[in-house]
């Protein structure tokens, strides 16, 4: 693939999703460098949705450690015991949360950050080396079709 992504105009999330799913495939099947992989698919992410904030957060030493993103500023560690991107990891499972403000324990990197979605990434074989994390700034804005696509293409990522 080459460096030009094609987004379908339009506002349906799964068109836009299942248009992305083949190019994110093939952008990524050549590299075998985890980290450039995880850097291109954050910013096919970011310039496909306009999210407000997309990356990683890789498991290092027994904490979630920030990776490759696209966006402002982040959090630089966070502990497998706090916030959004922690419970995602603690608890193997991807967690879309509507309104942060409402998740306890959650941990605002960003005040203008209103919605999240947060997905755990696993290598090849299986075991979880951090977490995909897309906040928005705008309320409830994650549903179903962006759990399913997320976990989809995260699982391109090993």
């Amino acid at each position: 693939m080459s460096e030009t992504l094609h987004i379908p105009q339009t506002k349906d999330r799964a068109e836009i999703y299942e248009s992305l799913f083949p190019q994110m495939k093939a952008l990524l099947a050549d590299e075998s460098d985890q980290i450039a992989n995880m850097a291109n698919f954050a910013a096919v992410l970011k310039e496909a949705f306009n999210f407000f904030w997309v990356g990683f957060y890789l498991k290092k030493k027994g904490q979630l450690v920030l990776g490759p993103f696209q966006g402002p500023i982040a959090c630089t560690r966070i502990p497998f015991s706090k916030g959004v991107c922690g419970h995602s990891f603690s608890t193997n499972s991807t967690i879309v949360v509507p309104d942060v403000e409402a998740f306890p324990g959650h941990i605002a990197c960003s005040s203008a950050t209103k919605s999240e979605i947060v997905t755990p990434v696993r290598d090849s074989y299986g075991e979880i080396i951090g977490v995909l994390d897309i906040d928005s700034d705008v309320i409830n804005d994650f549903s179903n079709v962006d759990k399913v696509w997320i976990e989809k293409m995260a699982a391109l990522i090993n």
